[in-house]
């Protein structure tokens, strides 16, 4: 995703100047190393299930203070340092667009994705 791009596309809907002050983006990427043990990663497989995000989305669109939400994420084998999930959270205060944000990454990353890691011999 070109984040840039999608903000900008994000700018001209209608309703944008009246309703953001605030945009969060999550850009997450592969980790070299497992979060449960520290051992090296060269690879890791990744399956989203892109109707369980769409409807987490949906969900979040309904928080009082949220303009739009845009998510991306990736399907396939990745190595270290590539890009596999994208959120954008715009709306109108930080109190309202922090927490949505960081639920969302949780609800996503816990009902939504499906991963592998592929180990270092």
């Amino acid at each position: 995703m070109d984040i840039s791009k999608r903000i900008a596309e994000m700018k001209k809907q209608p309703g944008f100047q009246d309703n953001v002050g605030m945009i969060l983006i999550h850009n997450g990427t592969v980790r070299s190393w497992s979060r449960k043990d520290k051992k090296e990663v060269v690879a890791l497989e990744v399956t989203p299930d892109l109707e369980k995000i769409e409807s987490i989305r949906q969900e979040f669109l309904k928080r009082e203070g949220i303009y739009d939400i845009i998510t991306e994420a990736k399907t396939g084998r990745f190595q270290p340092g590539d890009d596999l999930l994208f959120l954008i959270v715009a709306g109108d205060i930080r109190e309202n667009i922090k927490p949505v944000l960081a639920e969302l990454l949780d609800r996503v990353k816990s009902e939504a994705i499906t991963k592998k890691e592929i180990m270092a011999e």
